[in-house]
């Protein structure tokens, strides 16, 4: 007996938190960043490419990369934001756009890449 497909046409998405800076300054007009934090659920999480070595002169260093593709539902601007994925805290690369909701069929409309480079 043949085993039945899988459907296909379900996406699991994960959850991932994003953290968003705002910058005030204190007393002596030093700048102050805080952080805000939200959850957002039902992202899709693609690995990207990962590296042991970044160049000649780093040769400790390592980049995580992942390509996320944010619900419909999630509105909020990405520039300058980190998120956690799988317990991975990863900087966003860019200004990130999402596309015109009417143009895509599916559920996701926000892709943004993150990365992390350590050493």
């Amino acid at each position: 007996m043949i085993a039945p497909l899988p459907d296909l046409g379900l996406i699991a998405g994960e959850t991932v938190t994003v953290r968003t800076p705002t910058i005030g300054y204190d007393e002596h007009m030093e700048e102050v960043v805080t952080w805000g934090e939200a959850t957002v659920q039902n992202v899709v999480v693609t690995p990207g490419a990962t590296s042991d070595v970044l160049d000649g002169t780093r040769p400790d260093g390592t980049r995580v990369a992942f390509t996320l593709g944010f619900p419909k539902s999630f509105t909020a601007p990405l520039r300058g934001c980190r998120v956690t994925v799988r317990g991975i805290e990863c900087a966003v690369i860019g200004d990130p756009q999402p596309y015109t909701p009417e143009n895509v069929p599916g559920a996701w409309n926000y892709t943004a890449e993150v990365e992390r480079v350590d050493g």
